[in-house]
């Protein structure tokens, strides 16, 4: 009995100042170390003391719930956060050639309730001046999706449509730059990524990018047959939540506007 009581206040004493949330859904070593994390993270960057336990447990299971990893990790997102976004939140007025390309939509949540945002591949195109711009609309978008999440729901689902995709759209600067924020300052969020109606030439593109993945982000990566495209969704997505493109009803809303 004496060892069951002695677990009791351990288990109590890890989730004193942890947000219920976390408290409910972490095991016993998440909860130590989300405490342990935190101390060692605010003493480098106080301003981390803004930042909830559930950013706190992403970081720690980005890097296997290794502390010193998971610290190093989150102290470059900080910087990264504080240098690249120093207003709190990238405006439209910063973005407006990537907005005009209309390439970023969402609608709907999947069967567990992660947002979906599809993105059309075919209309993408590279910033051959600056990469900036770029990158800025990437945290814009991820931002928004973020936002949009019901409370207890932390990740996302991705669709990239990629009918229509050529040469010109060829970016791998540009994805490597957007797997590299998504990584290394979203950790966690990404829950499934769909790709859809990929064309063979883009392939050539995909064996350039894909050694920058990740495996925790290449397990999240689904190629679909072009024709299983909406029975493939409908695992995940029930048909009352499909983007209409899909075969659903709900129209697509551009990111700018949800």
């Amino acid at each position: 009995m004496e060892a069951v009581n002695v677990r009791a206040r351990e288990g109590a004493i890890a989730r004193v100042g942890l947000d219920d949330g976390v408290a409910i859904d972490s095991t016993q070593t998440e909860l130590t170390k989300i405490r342990l994390l935190r101390t060692i993270v605010e003493t480098r960057d106080p301003s981390s003391k803004e930042e909830d336990d559930f950013m706190i447990r992403r970081f720690l299971r980005a890097r296997d719930l290794d502390v010193e990893k998971a610290s190093a990790m989150l102290l470059k997102y900080l910087t990264w956060r504080h240098s690249f976004v120093p207003n709190g939140s990238i405006s439209l007025s910063e973005i407006p050639n990537e907005l005009a390309q209309d390439k970023v939509f969402v609608q709907g949540r999947d069967k567990i309730g992660r947002p979906i945002f599809v993105v059309f591949g075919g209309k993408h195109f590279q910033n051959k001046d600056s990469l900036d711009e770029f990158k800025r609309f990437v945290v814009y978008v991820l931002d928004k999706v973020c936002a949009s999440m019901p409370p207890g729901q932390e990740k996302f689902v991705g669709i990239a449509e990629l009918k229509g995709w050529g040469y010109s759209n060829s970016d791998v600067r540009g994805y490597v730059s957007a797997l590299s924020i998504l990584q290394d300052y979203y950790p966690e969020r990404l829950g499934k990524l769909f790709i859809v109606n990929a064309p063979y030439i883009f392939m050539k593109a995909w064996q350039i990018v894909y050694p920058f993945i990740d495996n925790k982000t290449k397990k999240k990566i689904v190629f679909v047959e072009k024709n299983k495209v909406k029975s493939t969704l409908l695992e995940d997505i029930d048909e009352s939540q499909l983007p209409d493109i899909f075969g659903g009803p709900l129209p697509l809303v551009p990111i700018q506007d949800s």
